[in-house]
């Protein structure tokens, strides 16, 4: 599994910007299309919120990838 730190410079950021962001897909809209195949986990839990608020100390999971967002 891919482990990747992501740094948050504000409070939160929407789950299908982090997946772009964090270079897991190529677009806002291929992380959109992600997150509601049910493939996305924050925590452990299925997240099914494309613009779920993620915040510093939370986990990110898909397969084969896992995203840990910590605080700038």
């Amino acid at each position: 599994m891919q482990n990747l730190e992501f740094q948050l410079t504000g409070e939160f950021v929407a789950l299908n910007d982090l997946l772009k962001l964090a270079g897991v897909v190529d677009s806002g809209g291929a992380g959109k299309a992600l997150v509601a195949s049910g493939n996305v986990s924050v925590d452990g839990k299925m997240e099914t919120r494309k613009t779920c608020k993620i915040r510093a100390g939370q986990t990110v999971s898909l397969t084969g990838v896992r995203i840990r967002v910590i605080a700038a």
